[in-house]
């Protein structure tokens, strides 16, 4: 009871007229508010001249059964023209490539030396060659002398790590 009754002498008069206040405002305005906000939305009477509604007496564009996974072409029917033009081009790299090989396919030892000839020129190729051959030499003397650097530094390591680790087996084996 003593609760109650602090609680009743804690509660202050402007709290009570606030929250009385805000409490009668929502009401109002919510009571007193245009009704034809929460209504239905007009219906239109007409249909707008530019609606469009479907009509199954007409006839309309469909796509063409084509074949495929669903008998129907993938693609939209109004991008068919982009299609034949990637089917062309496509056709027509395919058909160079083809080309290509035939021309420069080797069917005769003739045509092989004539392909060659018309390649690089005798003394250029014996130069390219040969400068193959040097870089490869000097990577490949690179290459050792790098591998037996590293080699005599790994024996190095090794005998001194020897050394230490002969003294520690020796104390273990006298403890």
């Amino acid at each position: 009871m003593k609760r109650v009754i602090a609680w009743l002498k804690n509660i202050r008069p402007a709290k009570v007229l606030t929250a009385f206040v805000a409490s009668a405002l929502l009401l109002l305005t919510q009571a007193c508010n245009n009704p034809g906000v929460a209504a239905q939305p007009p219906q239109p009477s007409a249909q707008p001249p530019n609606a469009e509604r479907y009509d199954p007496t007409k006839s309309y564009e469909l796509n063409t059964p084509s074949g495929g996974m669903n008998n129907f072409n993938d693609v939209d029917y109004r991008s068919e023209n982009t299609q034949r033009a990637a089917e062309i081009r496509s056709k027509a790299l395919r058909d160079n490539a083809q080309r290509n090989i035939d021309e420069k396919g080797i069917d005769s030892v003739d045509q092989y030396v004539e392909n060659y000839r018309q390649g690089t020129p005798f003394g250029q190729r014996v130069k390219n060659l040969g400068e193959d051959i040097g870089s490869s030499a000097k990577e490949l003397g690179e290459g050792v002398a790098k591998g037996t650097k590293r080699g005599v530094e790994n024996l190095k390591d090794n005998t001194q790590n020897a050394g230490e680790n002969a003294a520690d087996a020796v104390k273990d084996t006298l403890r």
